[in-house]
């Protein structure tokens, strides 16, 4: 039966005043999730700055050693992530440069520095600001669920701080393809994704080397790799040490880092003594230097990095006039594969460039990505147009013979699971110079490394 018109007010009434008399209950407060930018000095202030990027061998501890032993020129900030609560769930390091456009092509770029550039300095250089690491591949910093609206809160508001810092061109370095479902908001906001040179990866499975040379490769390498070590024991021998710290050595094997770095084609950061120093004693869990001595004198090192059951070659350096006769670089790979299988690692991952010989032994690409746009919209038009026919890859006509070489060009995280790099332990950038190009310059004789 219904109240009828007068016991309806007679409720409401009633209501009213049990309302009255109910504790208030304060509305909460709530933030929005929001992105500032910080240089060093602030992000000391920051206490998740210590757990960022733990889940990476490139932890924070990198990054502050790089912002202060390298690249004077680059100009090192934070982006620091905020989610709804006002907690920081993220930080993302960028840094700012001058950009040569065509460093990826470098018949292109030496054109110019010859014709064009005398008279114009500029030409296709530009301001840029980079995410990512200066010395490394680029991740995405998270921690936990509120991290995942970080990349849309970048791709927002980079465009923003790269007018403000005066930068006309915006590049995310770098990235592993499992970030490609992560990164797809900045297709969104006008970025170009093209790829840069792959890392290469392989399995460890192995019993040991000799395991690995019976079921890895294919007969005819197994064979030519034989030939050189036997040819080896006409050589004295080499002697492999394993070392966390090389700062009592460093004077004799940064002269060799030097060689290699002089080599290369392609220069982007230039290591010096004191991150070769203070690696070792900033993060001696991560950090392994193997060293070569041939009757007493340093003829190689390997700057390699570990974790979890993976280990990186990052950077080496080599004595030339020794090396070629010697196939260093086939020695050391097999030797850190050995100590790696030795001690319990399943995983190699190695820096490209010089990709047949890495394709002979069975490696798999691990595909980097660039994310780029220009800060004018009418620009970034033309920018998507024209980066097709610079990207890095172009020039290397060997990627093509990976069976993985398609995950470069995938839309999205779709790359075979043996091959792609673990979000949790992605690996070294493969544009670097004087990485630890262990296959570079095949050498044509051999002597063996004991």
């Amino acid at each position: 039966m219904g109240l009828g018109s007068n016991g309806a007010r007679l409720f409401g009434t009633l209501m009213s005043k049990l309302k009255l008399l109910s504790p208030s209950v304060p509305a909460r407060a709530t933030t929005q999730a929001c992105i500032e930018v910080v240089t060093k000095t602030g992000l000391a202030r920051e206490p998740y700055w210590q757990r960022a990027f733990s889940n990476q061998r490139k932890d924070h501890r990198y990054y502050e050693l790089i912002d202060r032993t390298l690249c004077p020129d680059f100009d090192y900030r934070y982006f620091v992530i905020r989610d709804d609560n006002g907690a920081v769930c993220a930080i993302q390091p960028f840094f700012l440069l001058d950009q040569d456009l065509l460093a990826g092509v470098p018949m292109l770029s030496r054109a110019a520095n010859r014709f064009v550039r005398g008279w114009w300095k500029g030409f296709m250089r530009l301001r840029t600001l980079m995410v990512g690491c200066s010395a490394g591949e680029g991740h995405l910093d998270a921690a936990g669920r509120s991290a995942r609206q970080a990349p849309a809160l970048l791709a927002k508001a980079l465009r923003d701080e790269a007018v403000k810092a005066g930068a006309r061109l915006i590049v995310l370095k770098e990235f592993p393809a499992v970030y490609r479902n992560d990164l797809a908001v900045f297709l969104d906001h006008g970025y170009t994704r093209i790829p840069s040179f792959p890392m290469v990866s392989l399995d460890l499975t192995y019993k040991n080397f000799e395991d690995y040379l019976r079921h890895g490769v294919s007969a005819k390498i197994r064979s030519e790799l034989r030939r050189k070590f036997r040819a080896a024991d006409k050589a004295a021998p080499i002697e492999m040490s394993v070392t966390r710290d090389i700062t009592p050595i460093v004077d004799e094997l940064y002269p060799l880092y030097l060689q290699v770095y002089e080599r290369s084609s392609q220069h982007f950061e230039k290591l010096t003594k004191a991150f070769f120093c203070d690696l070792g004693r900033v993060m001696p869990d991560k950090v392994r230097f193997f060293v070569w001595r041939q009757s007493g004198k340093p003829v190689a090192f390997s700057l390699s990095m570990v974790h979890g059951d993976t280990i990186s070659n990052e950077y080496l350096g080599l004595d030339y006039s020794v090396a070629h006769r010697l196939h260093l670089y086939y020695y050391a790979f097999r030797d850190i594969a050995s100590w790696a299988i030795a001690n319990g690692y399943k995983r190699c991952v190695s820096t490209g460039l010089s990709y047949e010989p890495k394709h002979q032994l069975r490696f798999k690409l691990a595909p980097l990505d660039l994310y780029v746009r220009h800060t004018s919209r009418v620009a970034n038009i033309l920018l998507g147009w024209l980066l097709p026919f610079i990207e890095p890859t172009r020039q290397d006509k060997t990627l093509r013979k990976f069976s993985n070489y398609s995950d470069m060009w995938l839309p999205r995280k779709t790359a075979s699971k043996d091959t792609a790099l673990p979000e949790s332990d992605a690996q070294p950038r493969a544009s670097s110079t004087a990485r630890s190009e262990i296959f570079d310059h095949a050498p044509t004789r051999s002597r063996k490394v004991r």
